[in-house]
């Protein structure tokens, strides 16, 4: 596959299954990661970890951060948001990790933080495996931000699920006429 066809074909995986990333390929995806545009080299981003057991502790989490919302949530919810982290044989939680800066604003280290998750993504389709970028409300919430041991600087970008697709969907046809137009 040529750089190309990669940036040009991938496509989510929402159907992922065993085995995840070795760490070898977890090893070049954050190489990838490493590339991303970054204005004055601050790197503001980080990745957390997740597989085996403390997938089902993150689904845990989830549970506890919506019951914080609303001490009443029904059963089915709680079973759904449980099941959430298990979709994947591990997880890649994309942190954008912000800093002070007098010209790099807020923005663009988000911008650069979400280049660095795309990265990985990218990496983990040039070897073969399946990625899928969610977020939700599970992402934004302050409960699941302090069980991940985020600092008030940080915040999560993405949840990255990782594994091996069951199936690649097909990449839908997009024209360039949707999306560009000449400013004169």
């Amino acid at each position: 596959m040529t750089a190309l066809e990669l940036l040009q074909n991938r496509v989510s995986c929402p159907a992922l299954c065993g085995p995840g990333p070795t760490s070898e390929q977890l090893h070049e995806m954050y190489k990838a990661a490493m590339r991303a545009p970054d204005h004055a080299s601050l790197r503001p981003w980080r990745f957390l970890e997740i597989k085996g057991a403390a997938l089902e502790r993150l689904g845990e989490l989830f549970v506890k951060a919506a019951k914080h919302q609303d001490a009443d949530l029904p059963e089915e919810q709680e079973a759904r948001l449980r099941k959430m982290p298990v979709r994947a044989p591990m997880i890649l939680v994309a942190v954008a990790s912000i800093q002070e800066h007098p010209k790099v604003p807020e923005f663009e280290q988000l911008i650069t933080a979400g280049c660095a998750a795309h990265g990985v993504i990218q990496a983990a389709y040039a070897q073969g495996l399946g990625a899928m970028w969610r977020t939700g409300d599970m992402a934004y919430d302050p409960v699941v931000k302090a069980g991940l041991g985020l600092k008030a600087h940080e915040q999560v970008i993405g949840f990255i699920y990782l594994g091996s697709a069951l199936r690649f969907r097909e990449a839908k046809p997009l024209t360039e006429k949707d999306f560009v137009s000449e400013w004169r």
